[in-house]
């Protein structure tokens, strides 16, 4: 469970990192607070921001879910690919958003794995007793 709590400190850092980042394109493309429009560029910078929000409510508890009725050590895994995953979303949309595909499959997939597995496993435990 070690693992677990590492990997989904690192996301919530990643998450608070690329908030930061937001700030900073705010200064460089001068898009004063509380806008949330005007320079292409900073707007990516946001998207990614607010996708993360988006994939952490996904992501946070199937990881938690999955260690408890899975495997520690696979969620661990699964969440490490989350979070190369954010970074690939990260470069890929903010130098051409129709590229962001490959970070968001390594996000979602595992999120998405977790749930479904987790699902499984409850399900199969409720029936064989």
């Amino acid at each position: 469970m070690d693992l677990v709590i590492i990997v989904v400190v690192l996301a919530l850092i990643q998450f608070i990192v690329f908030g930061i980042l937001v700030g900073r394109a705010r200064g460089k493309y001068n898009v004063s607070a509380p806008a949330t429009s005007g320079d292409p560029v900073f707007e990516r910078y946001n998207r990614v921001h607010m996708n993360t929000l988006e994939q952490l409510a996904v992501f946070l508890p199937s990881i938690f879910i999955y260690s408890h009725v899975g495997s520690p050590a696979v969620a661990a895994g699964l969440g490490v690919v989350y979070l190369v995953g954010r970074l690939v979303y990260l470069r890929s949309y903010i130098a051409d958003p129709a590229t962001r595909g490959a970070g968001f499959g390594m996000t979602a997939l595992p999120s998405m794995f977790m749930l479904l597995a987790s699902l499984f496993i409850v399900i199969r435990n409720l029936i064989t007793g």
